[in-house]
């Protein structure tokens, strides 16, 4: 069964880090642009950052996150990162993380697999 599994979320305080992982099962990230999206309430999804599965492009949805946000993936391991430095309120929502077979497939939101989420809540 392919299966995406994040974790890492949790809460923490404006100006906190966390690191948040994506382990894959059943199925290889190698041949994969691995992306994370985020949910907000009330909220439609958006992508946050998507990774290439060749030679390790990076792309972010928006300038807000660029400088504090990083992707990564450790192909050894089977799994993609998403560190998270000088959180912020407005980066309160459910993340999730996908595969998509292009880094374009990620961009656009059209990923083929994705995980069931894992919730980040900053504040104080």
């Amino acid at each position: 069964q392919l299966q995406l599994v994040e974790s890492g979320g949790g809460l923490v305080q404006p100006g906190g880090s966390l690191r948040l992982s994506c382990a894959a099962s059943g199925f290889s990230l190698d041949n994969y642009a691995i992306g994370w999206f985020r949910q907000a309430p009330g909220k439609e999804r958006e992508g946050v950052s998507c990774i290439s599965s060749s030679d390790g492009t990076t792309w972010f949805a928006k300038d807000s996150v660029k400088g504090r946000f990083t992707i990564s993936r450790d192909n050894g391991k089977n799994a993609v990162y998403l560190q998270m430095n000088s959180l912020k309120p407005e980066d309160t929502a459910v993340y999730y993380c996908a595969a998509s077979r292009t880094l374009t497939e990620c961009i656009i939101r059209r990923p083929r697999y994705w995980g069931q989420g894992t919730q980040v809540t900053v504040s104080s």
